[in-house]
This record gives C-alpha cells, sequence and structure tokens, in this order.
C-alpha cells in the first residue's frame, strides 16, 4: 500500500508536465542537489520550439519587475507539509454546512488547497492591505530554505511577529507590498474554474503595481476593467483632493468562456408610446466598431424615403438582409418622431424572459459605502464599533453578481477581514434561495489592546470574523423564520497547522526495523485531524458529508457517500477492512502502525482485489 504524501503539490513539477505534453522533447533527465536523478527542462531546446532567434539577457524587452521578484514567484511553486486542522468547537452546524473559515496564512493556506480545489472556485474577492504606509504586509522570508518556511507553517516568527508595518521611509516600500501580492495572486489563478473571475480592491497606493501584475499573471485579454466604488461621501480636508473611492481590478481566467452579469434592468426606462402589442421598449444604437464585410450600406425610412448611412469609422451591427428582416418585424425605428437615425427596439418582457441584465457601469455609486458596512457591523454587535472601514454587503453582493455566481459555486475570500465576503452571500441565498458556498481565509492577526475590538472582549481578528457570521446567520433566521429558514448559514472552522506526522516520517532512509512499528502520527493529533489531511490528498472538498460509523468497536468514517472511507483506529482486523472493502469506496486510508502490528497489511490488498478492486487503498 503507497503512503500518502503529505505535502502539497509541488507548482514546478506541475508546470514541468505541461510543458512535458507540448513539449515532449523538451524533457530530460538530470541529477539534483541530492544526487537523484529527476525529470527536468531542456531549455535550449524548449527555447528553439518557441522562438526564431533567442532573446539575449542584455537585449531591451517590455518587463515589470522589482527586487526579489523572482523568489516570491517561486514561493507560489514550493509545497508546504502543512495541514488543515477542524475545530468543531468554534463552527457552526458543522456536520452540515458546506461554508468553510480558514485561519492562518493565506500563501499557505492556498498552497494546501491547490490539490483539491484547482479549478472549482468561481469568484474569489480579496481586500488585501493598501500599503499606505500605516498597513501591513505578510513578513514572507525569502532568507529561509523551503523546509524551515515548511515548518513554520505561517505562523509567528521567534520575535512573535507575522506582520510587519510598511512604511513609506522603508526603502522596500512597494517591493514588500509586490512580494506579498505576487505568490497569492499566482496561486489564486489556480484555483479559479475556467469560467472564474477574480475582484480585487485596492486604493491609489498601488492601483497601477497591482494591475501589472495581474496581467502578467491572468493575461491581458483576461482585464475585464476596473470598477471605481465611492467608498464615501464626506470630503476630507487632509490633502488636496479628497480620497472618496476604491479600485476593484476584475479578472477572469479565461476570458473567452467568462458569464458575466450586470445590474438589474430598470423597468422606468421602458415606454410604449406607439402602443406595440409587445410591450415597453426603450430605443439602442444599431451601429458598432467596423466589422468588414457587407456591414456598410444605406437604410430607407420607409415613412420618409430619408437614407442613412453608419456614423464615419463605423458599421451596422447586421448585415443587410438581417437588418431588413428586422424592419419587417417592426424593431426598427426611426427615432421617437420618425425623424432621426434608425435605433433597434429594445423590449422589457423579451429581456426579462432571456434573464438579461444591465451592463455594468465602471463606476459604482449605488452600492453602499464604509459607512454602511460599519453601521452593518455595529447593527450586529449591538452598537460595538469593532472594525474599521469594512465593505458593506451592498458591495459583495454586487460583484457576486457581476461574477456571475450561481447556485452551488464556491466564493472564496483569503483577506476576510470581518467576513462580509460570507455574509454577503448568505444574504444571497436567503433572496434567492441559493447554495452557494464560501471559503473564508484569515491571518489570526492580533488586535491592538487598545483598540474596541479587543476591549470588546475579541483577541484577534478571526475571532471578529467567526463571530460576524454566526450572528449574521442567526438574524438571516430570525428574519427569515429559523422553521423554514433553508439558507446554510453554518461554517466549518479550519486551523492552519504543521504536519500531523512525526518530523521522522520524511526521511524514510533513516528508519531502522524497530522504528517501522512505531506510530508516526503526533501523539496531540486527533482522528478527525487525520481526516481532513485525508481529504485534502484525496481530493475530497473540505466541505463534503461527514459519516461516522462503528464496526467491530472501530471508528469508520465515510466522506462523500462512499468516495472516501478512512479508519485510523489501532490494530484493524480482517473482518473490518472486508467490512470496509464490500463498501467499494474510491479511496480508503487508514494508519501504517495499525497495520505493521498484525498480519493484516499481508492480507489487506487481496481482500480489496477480492471486493473492492478499483478501491485506492494508502496509508498514512
Amino acid at each position: 500500500m503507497d503512503k500518502l504524501k503529505m505535502l502539497s503539490d509541488d507548482g514546478i513539477v506541475s508546470n514541468i508536465e505541461i510543458i512535458a505534453k507540448f513539449f515532449p522533447s523538451c524533457i530530460t533527465e538530470t541529477k539534483n542537489s541530492s544526487g537523484n536523478i529527476e525529470r527536468a527542462v531542456d531549455f535550449d531546446k524548449l527555447k528553439a520550439e518557441l522562438s526564431y532567434h533567442v532573446i539575449d539577457d542584455k537585449t531591451e524587452r517590455y518587463q515589470f519587475t522589482w527586487p526579489d521578484k523572482f523568489q516570491a514567484s517561486r514561493l507560489a511553486h514550493t509545497s508546504t507539509s502543512s495541514t488543515l486542522r477542524p475545530c468543531r468547537a468554534q463552527s457552526v452546524d458543522f456536520d452540515h454546512t458546506q461554508n468553510l473559515y480558514i485561519e492562518g496564512d493565506n500563501l499557505e493556506v492556498l498552497k494546501v488547497l491547490r490539490h483539491t480545489y484547482a479549478g472549482k472556485i468561481k469568484m474569489i474577492y480579496i481586500d488585501p492591505p493598501y500599503n499606505t504606509g500605516n498597513d501591513f504586509v505578510y513578513n514572507d522570508d525569502f532568507a529561509i530554505d523551503s523546509e524551515q518556511y515548511q515548518l513554520r507553517s505561517g505562523q509567528k516568527d521567534e520575535s512573535g511577529r507575522r506582520l510587519v508595518t510598511n512604511k513609506e521611509s522603508n526603502g522596500r516600500f512597494h517591493t514588500d507590498w509586490l512580494n506579498m501580492i505576487y505568490p497569492r495572486l499566482k496561486l489564486a489563478r489556480e484555483l479559479l474554474s475556467e469560467d472564474g473571475v477574480i475582484f480585487i480592491s485596492i486604493d491609489d497606493n498601488e492601483i497601477d503595481n497591482l494591475k501589472k501584475v495581474c496581467i502578467e499573471l491572468y493575461g491581458e485579454n483576461n482585464f475585464i476593467g476596473n470598477i471605481i466604488w465611492q467608498s464615501r461621501t464626506s470630503i476630507s480636508n487632509d490633502r488636496e483632493i479628497s480620497s472618496n473611492h476604491n479600485h476593484t481590478l476584475v479578472l477572469a481566467k479565461n476570458h473567452d468562456l467568462l458569464s458575466f452579469g450586470g445590474d438589474d434592468i430598470n423597468s422606468s426606462e421602458y415606454k410604449n408610446p406607439d402602443g406595440d402589442p409587445r410591450g415597453p421598449w426603450k430605443l439602442v444604437p444599431l451601429d458598432g466598431n467596423h466589422l468588414g464585410g457587407n456591414t456598410i450600406y444605406k437604410i430607407k425610412n420607409p415613412l420618409t424615403g430619408r437614407e442613412y448611412l453608419p456614423p464615419k469609422g463605423r458599421c451596422w451591427c447586421y448585415n443587410e438582409s438581417t437588418m431588413q428582416s428586422l424592419i419587417a418585424d417592426g424593431r426598427v425605428k426611426f427615432g421617437l418622431k420618425d425623424d432621426s437615425s434608425p435605433k433597434r427596439k429594445l423590449f422589457l418582457n423579451e429581456r426579462i424572459a432571456k434573464g438579461d441584465c444591465k451592463t455594468p457601469s465602471s463606476i459604482l455609486l449605488d452600492a453602499g459605502t464604509t459607512k454602511n458596512g460599519t453601521n452593518e457591523i455595529e447593527q450586529l454587535f449591538k452598537g460595538a464599533k469593532i472594525f474599521d472601514y469594512p465593505k458593506p454587503t451592498s458591495l459583495i453582493l454586487k460583484l457576486i453578481k457581476y461574477g456571475y455566481v450561481n447556485n452551488d459555486d464556491i466564493v472564496l475570500d483569503f483577506f476576510s477581514g470581518s467576513a462580509t465576503t460570507a455574509h454577503a452571500v448568505m444574504k444571497l441565498n436567503a433572496s434567492d434561495n441559493g447554495k452557494r458556498k464560501f471559503i473564508m481565509v484569515q491571518l489570526p492577526e492580533d488586535l491592538p489592546v487598545d483598540s474596541a475590538a479587543f476591549k470588546a472582549g475579541y483577541k484577534n481578528i478571526c475571532e471578529i470574523g467567526k463571530e460576524r457570521i454566526r450572528r449574521a446567520g442567526a438574524a438571516i433566521k430570525e428574519e427569515m423564520g429559523a422553521l423554514v429558514c433553508s439558507v446554510d448559514t453554518g461554517f466549518r472552522v479550519l486551523k492552519l497547522d504543521s504536519s500531523n506526522m512525526q518530523d521522522t516520517f520524511y526521511s524514510p532512509q533513516e528508519y531502522s526495523q524497530a522504528s517501522l512499528l512505531d506510530d508516526n502520527i503526533k501523539p496531540d493529533r486527533s482522528s478527525e485531524d487525520l481526516l481532513f489531511q485525508s481529504m485534502l490528498e484525496t481530493g475530497a472538498l473540505l466541505s463534503e458529508s461527514i459519516e461516522l460509523s462503528t464496526f467491530n468497536d472501530k471508528q469508520i468514517f465515510n466522506i462523500a457517500e462512499g468516495y472516501l472511507l478512512a479508519c485510523f483506529d489501532h490494530d484493524l482486523d480482517i473482518d473490518t477492512i472486508t467490512y470496509i472493502a464490500k463498501i467499494n469506496p474510491v479511496y480508503f486510508i487508514c494508519r501504517d502502525a495499525s497495520l505493521c502490528r498484525d498480519a493484516v497489511a499481508d492480507n489487506i490488498e487481496q481482500v480489496f482485489k477480492a471486493y473492492s478492486p478499483d478501491t485506492i487503498c494508502k496509508v498514512l
């Protein structure tokens, strides 16, 4: 039986596999620093495949760079041995909810999620630190080696700090911020579905750099736009121009596959002055950018005989045959008084029937302000001011609609803050009976002891976020009626931690025969801890159903109705293994030590071969 890797996917290995698929002749073998043979890329051959000439390192070319950019990119590729440990005590409806709240450094968490959630997230929204000179950046240390970084697992450093204030006097003011955001956005792209979209809120300090980073990572064709949100209405006198807005950059994973939503149709814009039996309508242009072909021709007004060409440099949106059909069907009108250029009738009833929406504007003036966000939290926390400048749920609701997040889609926010995104997802589900799911990720950043939140009893930001979701969920149930409310207002709390395995687990060459009989699992880890690490490696979503049963006094976990069966008790016998095999799971996982202490290890493969030959059996 094979062992679980207990490591997240290695981004470099994945990239080599992609190159091997398209350019197999460029793959070779070489010795690594340890003297072991491994697969590698012959870059000279790859260059020959991709270009008629090789660009010299000194050749001038367009590029965007900064100190440590290479290391920041490399950091996204490295694997991690960290895991996620469940915390039932802080969760709500742990056994049934499909929502997740994850505590820990978001860079490590994204690596942990990479294998299971790659290509499964429909929408990502993040509101990262704005780099104003008073905000914090994550202290990702490029000086330490990969193993040391993995051991730290996103926890605080030796000085008790995980975040550092990025003062404007710092000589690496922009560099540190870019090195923080770059690997996280790189990993985020991997998690997006092919029709997925990411929204990133930012202010003026880093908007230019952030856009360059996003275009580099996601591609210029996948840049959808920049939404300017009016974040406040009051005027500030502390600078020459009052900053009353935020930016939200919008990027698609694959623009060609993206379905983008919009605002609700304003029915007051539609009238029916000519009594058209198809109901209210409004006029929209019939011309567009020059398409070539037979799209430039004269259109005659049948009432006046006057002829019209499209505006200079433009063309009609339809060929002549289609245009004549529209005119015959009464869908073309020459102005309200039939004395101007032709326009198309757009009927309200037809738009509603198609589920159509209004194209969003790049300027948002009706999505609430940070004051509304503050009022929402104060109302939930009975007047306590526990979070500064939170985004209002009205803004996130807009973005979720734009992202076309439908039933069962997943929304991820890995700078969760006060958990506005989770609140918005629950509110939207309550309004349309949706089943959208959220994943919130937040570093448990300590709160200042003199802050209102600390004085109210909250020690870190995660405590605020979790309590906000609890209270928001309770408010939604109270408003809808708890007995009839079908909205998932629960969440599973998972906490980033070091691997469940003893350190020696990663040095099998150092094992003695006696050590093979020892348990390789840390003594403070529970069966449920082991279960969630197993779920990550076998591709089971962390929100899947978990059913616990007992056979021969052994606890058996059944994940996703038979997808994964696991038993982490010691001294498994053949009867228990046979019982599990007869369920025909896709995966079966147990402890290595529980098989080493009896004869089961010699027979387990034969048992599964007889009853469930397709089951993948692994040990940890």
